[in-house]
């Protein structure tokens, strides 16, 4: 019989194993990354123009991402997961893209038929590199990589599942609350629909990919497509919209997303989502509760 005792692990270890400390470690990695690469921004743009610094720029801050990803952030805490898996990842924001091009596209026709919404004319698509790179490609993956890569994967870890959603649903409804025309109800807008619905895809596939091919897509397509303001920033769209009517109906200045018709049905998509990894059997349990039930078993 084999009795020997395993070796314990150093105490630099143990303490970035612990979830709330390796979610510090992740969270001061990222915003230092971010900062770090922000700096060069302003001469960029200058030397190369907006047309080709942003793109550039949104490509330089997601390759360090990865490349943090792969070598840090997949060993940190007491769970080791690789958020960005090659493999599926064109499948996984594939789907994503698509599946938020509908949902929106069935916002705007419900929209439509309320009369709160219809399209004038042709755009100008004067906002497409913006709508493209900084609030498609850069907003889909720094935010999810952020809020569900590095909170939701630590909250829930340390809290459980159910912890997770509610807290990083709160913060990233909060966290719009300084954006143009946002409001109360805005951010608790933004709270059900993103925070459920990303929650939910990340929940679902143990991955970022599915979340960010939404937040990509949605984003995209509300702005680029339909002409809605993103989050309260007005764009130029492929096409000229007008939404008339109450603002409960239209989301006033902010858009289509403070409307009671995003609430319902991409809050609707949320909870299958949530529901879905229920089902498959990706609840996670709180530190405390698995570790009492592991004692237990032993």
């Amino acid at each position: 019989m084999d009795t020997a005792t395993p070796v314990p692990l150093p105490l630099w270890k143990r303490i970035a194993d612990f979830p709330l400390a390796a979610l510090a470690i992740a969270l001061g990695l990222t915003i230092a990354i971010v900062l770090v690469t922000s700096l060069p921004g302003p001469q960029m743009t200058r030397l190369l123009g907006p047309g080709l610094a942003q793109p550039i720029g949104v490509a330089v801050l997601i390759a360090l991402l990865v490349v943090m990803q792969k070598t840090v952030m997949r060993r940190l805490g007491e769970r080791k997961h690789d958020d960005l898996p090659l493999a599926g990842a064109a499948r996984g924001l594939a789907t994503g893209t698509i599946a938020a091009f509908v949902l929106f596209g069935l916002i705007v026709a419900v929209a439509a038929l309320l009369g709160a919404y219809r399209i004038a004319g042709w755009g100008g698509m004067t906002s497409w590199v913006f709508l493209l790179f900084a609030a498609g490609v850069g907003a889909g993956f720094v935010e999810e990589f952020i809020f569900r890569g590095i909170l939701f994967r630590w909250i829930e870890e340390f809290a459980g599942s159910w912890a997770a959603l509610g807290l990083t649903s709160a913060l990233f409804g909060l966290v719009h609350i300084a954006n143009p025309g946002a409001s109360l109800f805005s951010s608790f807008a933004i709270a059900v629909e993103a925070g459920l619905m990303l929650g939910g895809a990340y929940m679902l596939t143990r991955s970022l990919w599915l979340p960010i091919g939404i937040h990509f897509g949605w984003n995209v397509t509300q702005g680029l497509v339909w002409d809605v303001p993103v989050s309260g920033n007005e764009v130029d769209g492929l096409v000229d919209a007008q939404r008339v009517g109450d603002p409960l109906v239209t989301g006033g200045s902010f858009g289509l997303e403070a409307s009671v018709i995003a609430l319902v049905i991409a809050g609707a998509f949320g909870v299958w989502l949530v529901w879905r990894a229920a089902q498959a059997g990706e609840v996670m349990a709180p530190r405390w509760v698995r570790r009492r039930a592991a004692a237990q078993s032993a």
